[in-house]
């Protein structure tokens, strides 16, 4: 029923060493009409022997060369978009507010990787303090963000801090942030953005998507419509991931359509 990936990195992203075209190849053979690949772009990621300083920078000039090629390559067997994944940080909001204008991207995921200059991925981000206390820093840093930064289109994986936490989302739920996420999902929908529902935790072993069921509901229940639907696939073996689930828990939680970008335009496609 969703036919559409709209979380894509291949090896024009650090943490990924595929080439963009075998993950083209195996998204149709997953029967996808649509892939929009969204390379990050992490400015000031912290230097460490495992990612020096420019590691998380992308090359959208090389990128966009290759992917140019490879959407007149395959045009009558799939749409292909070229988009971007923003790893925001508020000192950071001209500095990516002008590489958004370098060129013109179907789609912009805002996402948070860094709050406070360090990684959630980072077991160190969690020492000395309740889980609970680094989810809620985590979750605040995106308010922060979304006061200074508004050239997305979504934002993206919404708790991706449940990942990496020590006990991941046991314990975890939208109501035991409810504060904090009714101001996040009420600013993004005053901005007329949307958010994403992201299977990689589900691959990962967490019990629901990111965000949470809960978080989705409520983004509903408050008005919002603008939902893509991504695998965050590093790879060609989790394209599309549990798209059948996610089809389920949207219907569930009230949607009736999923978003589709192109040129920053939003379609919405029935599920």
């Amino acid at each position: 029923m969703i036919k559409a990936d709209y979380h894509l990195h291949s090896s024009f992203s650090a943490d990924s060493d595929t080439p963009m075209e075998e993950m083209i190849k195996q998204g149709i053979r997953a029967g996808l009409t649509h892939m929009c690949f969204t390379e990050h772009n992490d400015y000031d990621y912290p230097v460490s022997e495992s990612s020096p300083a420019g590691f998380w920078d992308l090359n959208p000039g090389a990128y966009l060369y290759d992917f140019l090629k490879l959407r007149e390559k395959y045009a009558d067997q799939i749409t292909l978009c070229f988009g971007v994944e923003l790893g925001l940080q508020p000192h950071l909001s001209r500095k990516n507010a002008a590489f958004a204008k370098e060129h013109d991207y179907d789609f912009i995921i805002g996402s948070s990787h860094i709050c406070n200059g360090k990684d959630p991925y980072w077991s160190s981000f969690y020492e000395g303090r309740a889980q609970e206390e680094a989810y809620l820093e985590y979750f605040e840093s995106i308010l922060e963000n979304l006061k200074v930064y508004s050239n997305f289109d979504i934002y993206g994986h919404l708790d991706y801090v449940v990942r990496y936490g020590p006990a991941k989302d046991e314990g975890y739920s939208y109501e035991a942030y409810r504060d904090i996420f009714d101001q996040i999902l009420e600013k993004i929908i005053s901005m007329g953005k949307g958010i994403e529902i992201n299977t990689a935790g589900l691959a990962r072993g967490l019990r629901e998507p990111n965000p949470c069921v809960g978080v989705l509901k409520r983004y509903r229940e408050l008005g919002g419509e603008i939902i893509t639907t991504g695998s965050d696939a590093h790879n060609p073996k989790q394209i599309a991931f549990a798209f059948d689930r996610a089809a389920d828990i949207l219907k569930d939680c009230g949607f009736q359509y999923y978003t589709t970008f192109e040129k920053r335009s939003p379609s919405f496609h029935k599920l």
